[in-house]
């Protein structure tokens, strides 16, 4: 009992070693190709395995495919102490701090623009996933927005709703756009300024674009 007890312990490294070799082998094929044209073939290639190995370790391409969105979000809170996105007006600069760390890292935000963007087709087995991820995030933003409104004294909550879809949005838009051409924006200070942007904008709002173009006229 003692000998299989070891083997076991010793096995669980190397098991949880050649998971990462395989979320990360598919992070770069799925970013390449897509989900539905990357295949487990393709990845087991990349680790030196068969196919029937990767799905020994991961069951099926669907579970794969909605465990390397996991890992990916893992990444995002990887080196902070309760390995949890922070709450309140931190959380701004959690978001700013993201989009410089995605700036060194391609492949997690080529994966993560060609899965999220597929996931609008019927049927996408990361639907849900993008759906409830949506949710949850425009949730810790709206929080954020109203502690930030609260020592502010801003009582007006009129754009907080519309603030959170933008912030997402915006860098999610920022991220298409610097994997397209890397060298046409610094993805970092893009999102920053956005951002910071959009903050200023539910703190202390100006007139409206409209406004501001009428009275040119």
């Amino acid at each position: 009992m003692a000998q299989t007890h070891t083997g076991a312990t010793r096995s669980r490294p190397e098991t949880a070693r050649k998971r990462t070799e395989i979320l990360q082998a598919a992070i770069e094929t799925f970013g390449a190709k897509g989900s539905a044209n990357g295949t487990l073939a393709d990845i087991a290639e990349q680790v030196g395995m068969t196919h029937a190995g990767v799905l020994h370790h991961f069951g099926s391409k669907q579970k794969l495919l909605l465990e390397v969105l996991t890992y990916r979000d893992e990444s995002d809170v990887q080196e902070l102490v309760d390995k949890h996105i922070p709450g309140g007006p931190e959380l701004f600069r959690h978001l700013v701090r993201t989009a410089y760390a995605n700036a060194l890292r391609p492949g997690i935000v080529q994966v993560y623009a060609v899965l999220s963007s597929e996931s609008v087709t019927d049927d996408h087995p990361a639907r849900e996933f993008f759906q409830e991820r949506f949710r949850v995030l425009r949730g810790d933003v709206r929080d954020a927005f109203l502690e930030l409104c609260a020592q502010e004294g801003v009582t007006d909550h009129a754009t907080v709703d519309m603030a959170c879809a933008s912030i997402l949005g915006v860098m999610d838009g920022l991220q298409l756009q610097w994997l397209l051409d890397p060298t046409a924006i610094d993805l970092g200070e893009a999102s920053e300024f956005a951002i910071t942007s959009i903050v200023n904008g539910v703190l202390h709002p100006g007139p409206s674009l409209e406004s501001r173009v009428e009275g040119r006229d």
